[in-house]
């Protein structure tokens, strides 16, 4: 730590990020594990993203978004677990101030995207169950764009606020983060100046980023669980409740790990469960995902198949 180029206003140039364990021991056996997750994420949306491309069958709005929920996990968990990985081959994890930034800028741009096409997707399920003689033209290429156009927009303006309001904080004392990678509750934890403006804002961004699109996904679900019990047909109600099913799953998984991870900044210190909630968070959504979502689906099953032997779809 020295004053540098931030003169007065912050004495740290670097952080240093505890990790996972200090055990030397088992820092090898976890980089095994997770640099395996990592490939089963990053090779498993590649597919399904390759499927999806490749296949017209699946050229359909629900598809669009799930290609972009694909492309969504490969990044969260690019930013996090590569970093993580090298820290653990080093067996210690010193940070740049700016780097550290950067990560908290990016992980919270993705993620907030995240938070908004389940909702846009939750929307498209409305309509497709709910309003099946509009749906084609509801949900058009151009209203799609939009949905994903929005899901950036708002995205982007939360992540630059949080990491703003962070970057102008007093970084003066211990350069210690008792976690994984870099995020705001750790980060507020090292300030020496008053974080009072930031754990307003990060109300006001939970509010917007995950009450918000909780609300419009139950609204929808609850019009569409009205309508699947109207539908007489068993194998009509079984196909609906299915896509439904998986997307509530991805749903509880991804907001419940990110409530319990930022709607509670009354705790005193960072622990080692809030490093769990982080694993869950980061690294075993993106790589459920897609076996929740995608690769249990039978269209994307049988894309898969045909792309790997080379059969074209039966016209």
């Amino acid at each position: 730590m020295e004053p540098g180029a931030w003169g007065n206003r912050t004495a740290v140039t670097e952080f240093i990020l505890l990790g996972l364990t200090g055990n030397v021991r088992l820092q090898p056996i976890l980089f095994v594990v997770f640099f395996f997750a990592y490939i089963v994420t990053i090779g498993g949306n590649l597919s399904i993203l390759a499927a999806i491309f490749v296949e017209p069958k699946l050229h359909t709005p629900m598809y669009y978004f799930l290609g972009n929920l694909s492309l969504l996990d490969i990044g969260c968990i690019s930013v996090t677990v590569p970093p993580m990985l090298v820290c653990l081959l080093a067996h210690e994890c010193r940070v740049p101030y700016g780097a550290c930034i950067s990560q908290l800028f990016f992980f919270h741009l993705l993620a907030g995207v995240d938070c908004h096409l389940l909702t846009a997707m939750a929307y498209d399920r409305y309509l497709a169950i709910c309003q099946p003689l509009t749906y084609s033209t509801r949900m058009s290429r151009e209203v799609q764009g939009t949905l994903v156009n929005i899901c950036c927009t708002v995205s982007f303006i939360n992540a630059l606020t949080h990491t703003v309001a962070v970057s102008v904080l007093d970084f003066c004392g211990p350069n210690v983060v008792n976690h994984f990678y870099c995020d705001l509750p750790p980060l507020f934890q090292l300030s020496c100046s008053s974080i009072y403006l930031n754990g307003q804002l990060l109300f006001v961004g939970a509010t917007f980023m995950g009450v918000v699109p909780m609300i419009f996904i139950s609204v929808s679900y609850a019009h569409v669980a009205a309508a699947v019990l109207r539908i007489h047909s068993t194998e009509g109600r079984k196909k609906a409740f299915s896509t439904c099913g998986s997307h509530l799953t991805v749903v509880c998984i991804f907001y419940g790990t990110g409530f319990f991870s930022y709607m509670r900044l009354g705790s005193v210190s960072a622990s080692d469960k809030d490093k769990g909630i982080g694993i869950l968070n980061t690294i075993l959504s993106p790589m459920l995902n897609q076996l929740i979502y995608s690769l249990r689906n039978p269209d994307v099953q049988g894309a898969l198949k045909r792309m790997l032997t080379g059969k074209r779809h039966p016209v």
